[in-house]
This record gives structure tokens, sequence and C-alpha cells, in this order.
């Protein structure tokens, strides 16, 4: 008998939750010592179909069968699928801060002598495990002191000593900057070069064209297509095309700009690093934003874009030492969050988790959660009012859930979003900041995000957007200003920019 290519296969895969089938009849084949991208929107069953593989969900949970190396298996835990040689790293990484490389990496797999554990050897073995991802540190080093792309690469080596044979890795270069995405990219090809197969879920169809070997596409739980590629030359249309169910001829909505009278200015604001005394993280920022208008800053990962924009919203960043702000040409004090509510400003963080969100609350309580007074009623909440908001915002975003009242954290991350802007603008704030607005979020979900900060801007708000991605800034702004070290280095109208003259003024401490 011929032994089967595929390292894992999923046969007829189906999983209901009450009132919701997360996976109707899904199939997927994964041949071995490859590289295997899944895509799909938000909420589209990826995650969940990765968790029934990995014994999240367990073996009688779900319907269908899961072969892996020719063997059928019937996972009932995690536990039983990391024996097996199967570990999922997932999107929101799951070591604890305040320990040790080690005794992550050896946490719940202690390397024991006579009932106690050896540290000499553990360290030793997890400075090996290190080498192989190029991560030279002291395995002693906590995990709060690492950054994203370091703990990115100790999760990867976490796997590498439970001699993994098919690593899963859930959008893993969402939160890298660039260099680190590339580095992890190269990781990926490294292990298969020694025989580790590796699953990527990923919304960045750049990187999805750059290193897969098969494609396959899920959408609304079921799968739409499965193809062998060539990497470097995966058509990102085909694949738009089968994960949103209708072409996106332009990623970008149609837009016409008609700005109006200045109504945010900033002069020379200066901010000092909390962390490091006379490190300036913002230097003499000077910037402008008219009604109707939308401005990107553009900066390479540490710039000091967020660092800008969260000191403008209350000081809530770094330390202030001087500047000025104008909201309609009058000069105001903004020292704290309420003080920028009271005068307007909104806020969309760029980690909508941990800072955007309550992830214990329901959408209705989210939604009015920036300005309570507006529901008020002789000094009580008025759970009417409150209802009313919540369902008004639901519907004009098109927010998808069951109902109002279902927790955030039941939703897709581009409704997660949703969530978030609603909250804002039920504020009716005249400026909005919009932080790295569609990070983690699929092609689909971003369409409809652009659309809502189009209209945003229709309606005469001065908008701002913070984005890693020069396409999107220039898809979807009128005017962008850049960033290097702190320091605004330029201004360009977005029409008259493309990606290579605005890396030279993210590069560069002044602009030519």
């Amino acid at each position: 008998m011929e032994k089967s290519p595929y390292i894992l296969e999923m046969r007829g895969i189906t999983k209901e939750f009450p009132g919701v089938k997360a996976l109707d009849n899904v199939t997927l084949k994964v041949e071995k010592d490859s590289i295997h991208s899944i895509c799909g929107e938000n909420g589209a069953g990826k995650s969940t179909l990765m968790k029934v593989l990995s014994g999240v969900y367990p073996f009688g949970t779900y319907e269908g069968q899961i072969f892996f190396n020719g063997e059928e298996m019937k996972f009932h835990g995690i536990k039983e699928s990391e024996k097996a040689g199967i570990v999922i790293i997932h999107q929101e990484l799951t070591m604890i801060p305040e320990l040790s490389i080690t005794e992550n990496i050896f946490m719940g797999n202690e390397i024991t002598v006579n009932g106690l554990i050896d540290w000499a050897t553990q360290r030793q073995r997890t400075s090996e495990i290190l080498e192989k991802v190029g991560l030279h540190i002291n395995p002693d080093t906590l995990i709060k002191n690492l950054g994203v792309g370091q703990q990115q690469l100790v999760e990867i080596a976490k796997a590498l000593s439970k001699n993994v044979k098919l690593l899963i890795l859930d959008e893993p270069t969402s939160a890298l900057n660039e260099d680190d995405s590339a580095n992890l990219l190269e990781i990926m090809r490294w292990l298969k070069e020694r025989g580790i197969t590796c699953i990527m879920i990923s919304h960045k169809l750049n990187e999805v064209r750059e290193i897969s070997d098969a494609v396959t596409v899920i959408r609304d739980g079921q799968s739409i297509d499965s193809y062998e590629v060539v990497a470097g030359e995966v058509d990102e249309d085909k694949i738009i095309r089968s994960m949103v169910g209708r072409s996106l001829d332009n990623r970008y909505p149609e837009h016409e700009s008609h700005p109006g009278d200045v109504i945010f200015e900033v002069e020379n604001w200066c901010v000092e690093d909390p962390s490091v005394e006379g490190r300036m993280l913002c230097k003499n920022s000077t910037f402008h934003v008219r009604a109707g208008e939308i401005v990107g800053f553009a900066g390479l990962m540490g710039a000091g874009r967020t660092e800008l924009m969260r000191s403008l919203f209350g000081k809530n960043f770094g330390i202030y030492k001087s500047g000025t702000i104008k909201i309609k040409g009058k000069e105001v004090r903004i020292n704290s969050v309420e003080d920028a509510i009271a005068n307007g400003i909104a806020y969309v963080p760029e980690d909508r988790k941990s800072l955007g969100l309550n992830l214990l609350d329901t959408i209705r309580k989210t939604i009015v959660a920036a300005d309570l007074k507006k529901i008020l009623t002789g000094g009580l909440l008025n759970s009417d009012k409150e209802l009313a908001a919540a369902e008004e915002y639901h519907q004009a975003l098109s927010i998808k859930c069951s109902s109002v009242d279902v927790g955030v954290n039941t939703l897709s991350g581009g409704n997660q979003q949703k969530v978030v802007l609603a909250k804002w603008m039920f504020t009716e704030p005249d400026v909005l900041i919009l932080d790295e607005p569609t990070r983690g979020i699929d092609v689909g979900a971003k369409y409809e995000i652009y659309k809502l900060i189009h209209e945003l801007a229709a309606q005469g708000k001065a908008v701002i957007m913070v984005s890693s991605e020069l396409p999107e800034l220039l898809g979807v702004v009128d005017r962008i200003y850049t960033i290097f070290e702190g320091e605004i280095t330029g201004e360009l109208a977005a029409s008259e920019a493309d990606q290579e003259s605005l890396m030279k003024r993210m590069t560069i401490t002044s602009a030519a």
C-alpha cells in the first residue's frame, strides 16, 4: 500500500455550538514538509478548526475524522495532540510574563531527577533550543522583558522542546514589525527544511503569497477552495474572491475629500519616555487636521506614532514637557482622558482587547461606556436608553451578533473593532484618533472599516489614522505625516505619495 503524502487529513469536520454551526463538513489535507496557509474572514471557522485538531475541542464534541501520519486520532485534550507532535501557537501568546524563558518552555514538562527539577539541564536545553530559532539571550530572562517578536520565537522554541512534527501558527505576525515578521517567515522555512510541517493562519496575503506551498480558504464554516501553489506566485485576488464570496476589484472604497476649517492643531508637542530619563518620545511635533479630512501617520515600529497619539489623548502616556493643543482655534488644556472626551476627542487604541474593550462586558454596556451621562435619567442609568443606543449602532455599523446582550469576547476581531468604534462614535467627537484600526482583521472586514472611516469624515469629523501598512494609508487617507524617532519628518498629500517616498521620510531625521 502506497504511503500517503499527507501528514494531516481532516475529513468532514462539523462542529456546532448552541444555535450556530461553526464548521460544516470541512476537509483539509496538508502535505508533509510543507507550509500550508489557511485564509478566511474573521469568524469563518479557521481557529475553531485548529482547536478541533489540537484537542481543545475533544473527540466526541464534533463530527468527522482526523488522520495524522496515516493513523486516525481521537484527541481528548492538548496533552494528547502534543504527545503526537501537533503543537499550536495561538494569536494571543500564552506564556506567563513573570516567569523566565526556561520556566515557560518546560512548564508542565519539567526535567526531573529524583523528583526534583534539574534546573541546570533545563537551562542548557533552553539555550540550545533558543540558538536554533536565532534567539541569543539568557534563558533566565523574564518573558515580560522581551519584545513581542522575541516572545513569538520563544513560543516556537517551546514547540521544538516538545518534538513537534506539525506546528500551527495562528496569525503569527499580526503584532510584529516588518523585520520580526520577515525573521519569523525565515524560521518557518528553516523548520520546513528540517522536516517540520507548518500550518499558518494569516490575513496578510503578501506573507501567504511569499511562503505558502498550498492554500485552503474557509468561508462561513465551509472549506471553499484548496490548492497547491508555488511560493511567490499566489493569486491574491483569487484568495480574496474565495474568502468574501465576491470580487473586491478595489480594496479601498472610493472617497472624495472635502476638507473644511482646521479643527485640531498640535504645536511643538514634547513628551519624555517615562522609563528613560531624557529620552524624548515626541520631539516638537506640530501638525493639523481639518474637518472632513483623514490624516495618516506613517512610521516604523517604535517611531513614536502610538506614543504621540496616547499622549495627546489626555496625557495618558509619557511625561508631558511642553506643547499646545487647539480645537477649533481655541487653546485647550487636556490633562486627563475625561478632559479629552469633554473636548470632543476620541481614541481607538491599537490593542483593542486590552485597551479598547472590557472583554467581560456585553456589546450593550460597551457601546455606552465612554459617555454614561447620555443615558442618565434623574441621575440613574436608564436601561431603555442604553438598549436604544446599542441597537442604533448595532444596525448602523452592521455588527454581526445574535443580540447586543452577548459578550464582546464572543465576537470576531472585525466585529470587536466595530464595537470599539461604536463606543467612541457614541460620544459624538469632533476629533477621532484611530490607531491601527484594521490590525488582525480580514480583507472583507477591512473594507467595511474603511467605509466607516470615510463616513465619519463625510460627517465633518477630523480623523487621524495610524497604520503600519503603507498601501492602506495611501488608499484611505487624504494627507500623510511621517515620523522617525519621535520627530515628524515630512508631510505629503496621499495623491502625491508612494511607498518609496514615505519610506524615505520614515527612515531619516529630516525629509529632503
